[in-house]
């Protein structure tokens, strides 16, 4: 499990990206408490949200075309340094003058577009400094670590250091240095390709238009990265809806409004994606992988059935903690990296993410309306359901069995 630490390189990497998902889930806290020491309501609140997933969304694609034609070193670098400006801006305005609502969201906007230039550059990265048998663990690691940092250690320490400072904002120091920290452990990781790449992994640049062109050709005529691809946006638009937006409801509707009751809910998730994901880099790559993938998404929201029809609070925590345990994303992860062409790894995770992401709104705006028209529970059931069902359609459509068996990763 901790075998990619051996590499020099990875652990320059991996300290930078811990620093990162740290200093993003205290930004997560900083921010809410910044925009409302600025005299800012829930619109305000929202229009800054939004920016980042704007910025987000909007970088997801070029992003992955950067990652694919120039250095991936240099993209972390000049992400990391753009987070520690945008976030120092707000540091030095924060000593001088009340930090407004239109500076909060052109800083929000950065970090989105940012994130959305890093994650892509991240995924390309790792199979050059890194042998193909220690991917998984790597990955294993990263999923373990994002939702402790980011869900949990970051935002917990933000709360104390804006409890402990006098304006809200006085908090980014610690947000900027903890970008600063990062940026400087990515200048150690050294030049990229230390595992040498095979001769069908290279391939002359066509231009951008080109390059994204051969990248929705290849996923398009691969199978079971379209298919993949394809059962993950009908899973974000049918399991976000009541994952992010009905939950808190039903939990106070069922439990109390007491929030802390949400809070533990939340824990439990998150501490089932850390257990999940450290289980699966601790073991070798599954002989059926694209099997197992497929299934354990499928199965994994099976317990929204129990958390529709239950009012008892430990079966709703039981039920989060195994949704949260799903460890099909660190297999997929490392999948992308292992058997697609290294020369457009970054295009092909970016078309990876931006998939995840087109329909999160969708299916967020959704969940109001639809929950006056059809109740709660029945909501939930179908959540639960449609993609158990449906990842036996991908299997078969996909014809994963057979694919896995002709191209085995576990040698």
């Amino acid at each position: 499990m901790v075998r990619p630490l051996g590499h020099a390189d990875f652990r320059m990497l991996f300290a930078a990206v811990v620093l990162s998902v740290f200093a993003a889930g205290m930004w997560a806290v900083v921010m809410v408490y910044t925009v409302i020491d600025a005299g800012g309501d829930e619109v305000a609140l929202s229009i800054v949200a939004a920016a980042s997933a704007v910025g987000l969304l909007a970088c997801a694609i070029p992003g992955g075309i950067v990652a694919d034609r120039v250095s991936r070193r240099t993209v972390l670098r000049v992400v990391e340094a753009a987070n520690v400006v945008a976030i120092g801006s707000v540091v030095a305005v924060s000593f001088t003058a009340t930090v407004t609502i239109a500076h909060l969201t052109i800083v929000a906007f950065i970090l989105g577009a940012g994130a959305g230039f890093f994650f892509p550059a991240y995924s390309a990265i790792l199979p050059r400094i890194l042998p193909a048998e220690q991917l998984l663990a790597a990955n294993g690691l990263e999923g373990a670590i994002r939702p402790a940092l980011q869900q949990a250690a970051g935002p917990a320490a933000a709360g104390m250091v804006v409890a402990a400072v006098i304006a809200p904002a006085h908090a980014t120091v610690g947000v900027a240095l903890a970008h600063l920290i990062a940026l400087v452990l990515l200048f150690f990781v050294r030049s990229e390709d230390a595992v040498p790449e095979a001769e069908s992994d290279v391939a002359p640049s066509r231009g951008v238009l080109g390059d994204l062109a051969d990248a929705v050709r290849f996923t398009v005529r691969t199978r079971w990265l379209l298919w993949t691809l394809l059962f993950a946006t009908v899973w974000v638009l049918v399991v976000l809806e009541p994952e992010e937006v009905l939950l808190p409801f039903l939990t106070r509707d069922r439990i109390g409004e007491d929030p802390r009751w949400f809070g533990f809910l939340l824990a439990a998730y998150g501490i089932g994606g850390v257990v999940g994901s450290l289980v699966v880099s601790a073991r070798p790559l599954p002989r059926r992988y694209l099997s197992v993938m497929t299934l354990v998404w499928g199965a994994s929201t099976l317990p929204f059935i129990v958390i529709g029809l239950t009012d008892v609070y430990a079966l709703m925590m039981a039920s989060v903690f195994v949704i949260g345990f799903s460890y099909g994303n660190v297999i997929w992860g490392t999948l992308l990296q292992r058997r697609v062409p290294r020369h457009m790894l970054g295009r092909v995770s970016s078309l990876d993410f931006f998939v995840s992401l087109a329909l999160m709104p969708v299916s967020m705006a959704l969940a109001g309306p639809l929950a006056q028209v059809v109740s709660i529970p029945t909501i939930f059931i179908v959540a639960g359901l449609v993609p158990f069902v449906l990842s036996f359609v991908v299997l078969w459509a996909a014809r994963m069995r057979q694919d896995e068996i002709a191209h085995p990763l576990d040698r």
